[in-house]
């Protein structure tokens, strides 16, 4: 059996609905299975790089010859990583942070193949209006909070609460496409398939 050509190292929906809006589909979805936790002292955008690397390894050791792409994204509020909300009360505690100021958004995305692997980091600033309390309930009402980085879904409602943005919005939802895009077609990836 021949490796597959692509394989994203990724569960997110997001980064697979990302790649179908520039006509790229795996031939294999494989999540990687590694530890997510901030070591002590990581800096948002070398967190991201070294769990984008990490999640590529993982999944490369699985299939061997195959191109292999993996990325994580991190909302940073200055040098603070926020998580990845799983609660109610650390989405409230993202949101509080968020609102009325400015973060940045850190997607880093690895490419890992038979003739080698590359790897790049975007920064977005994004900048939230002051919400309010209701705003707040009812964003945690509707629930596209949970596993999100940051506590929201830059794609979804929380889009109401962004006053600018500067950088990539795809790299905000997952997977920026232009930067992406460059390191598939650098590694021999056909995206223009007939």
């Amino acid at each position: 059996m021949t490796a597959p050509r692509l394989v994203l190292a990724s569960a997110s929906p997001r980064r697979r609905d990302l790649l179908a809006r520039i006509g790229i589909e795996p031939d294999l979805i494989v999540p990687a299975e590694i530890d997510e936790a901030p070591l002590k002292g990581e800096l948002p955008r070398a967190h991201g790089e070294r769990l984008a690397r990490e999640k590529a390894e993982a999944v490369a050791r699985l299939h061997p010859g195959a191109l292999v792409l993996a990325a994580d994204t991190v909302v940073a509020c200055g040098r603070r990583i926020l998580p990845k909300a799983e609660t109610e009360a650390e989405a409230r505690a993202c949101l509080a942070l968020l609102s009325g100021r400015a973060h940045r958004v850190w997607t880093a995305i690895h490419l890992k193949g038979p003739h080698g692997e590359s790897a790049r980091a975007v920064e977005t600033r994004v900048a939230f209006k002051r919400l309010s309390q209701v705003e707040i309930d009812g964003y945690i009402a509707c629930g596209e909070w949970q596993g999100k980085a940051g506590g929201y879904a830059i794609q979804g409602r929380a889009a109401i609460f962004v006053r600018t943005l500067t950088g990539s919005h795809s790299a905000v939802v997952g997977l920026p496409l232009h930067e992406t895009a460059n390191l598939l077609a650098g590694a021999g990836y056909p995206l223009w398939k007939r």
